[in-house]
C-alpha cells in the first residue's frame, strides 16, 4: 500500500513540472497531473530503452527526470491529439 501512495505522489510531482515546463498548468487538475506523470514514467523509461541507455530503476532524481521528460512528450503528444 505504501509503494502506491507513492508512486501516485512521485507521479504528480513529475506531472505537475511537467505542466509547468510545457505552459499546461492552469489547464491541468491534480488527477491529470498524476495520470500524466506515472504513463510519463514509462514513455519516458520507453524512451531511454529504445535509444540504448540505462533506465533508472526505483525513486531518485534521474528517474523524476526521466518521467518529468515523459511526461512532457505525453503532454505535447496530447496537445497534437486535440488539435
Amino acid at each position: 500500500m505504501t509503494t502506491f501512495i507513492v508512486w501516485i505522489v512521485f507521479g504528480a510531482v513529475a506531472g505537475w513540472i511537467a505542466s509547468i515546463l510545457t505552459g499546461k498548468n492552469r489547464k491541468m487538475g491534480a488527477v491529470a497531473n498524476i495520470v500524466v506523470g506515472i504513463l510519463g514514467a514509462f514513455v519516458g523509461a520507453g524512451i531511454m530503452n529504445t535509444l540504448g541507455m540505462a533506465v533508472p530503476v526505483g525513486f531518485s532524481v534521474t528517474g523524476l527526470l526521466v518521467a518529468v521528460g515523459g511526461a512532457v512528450v505525453m503532454i505535447m503528444a496530447m496537445g497534437l491529439v486535440r488539435r
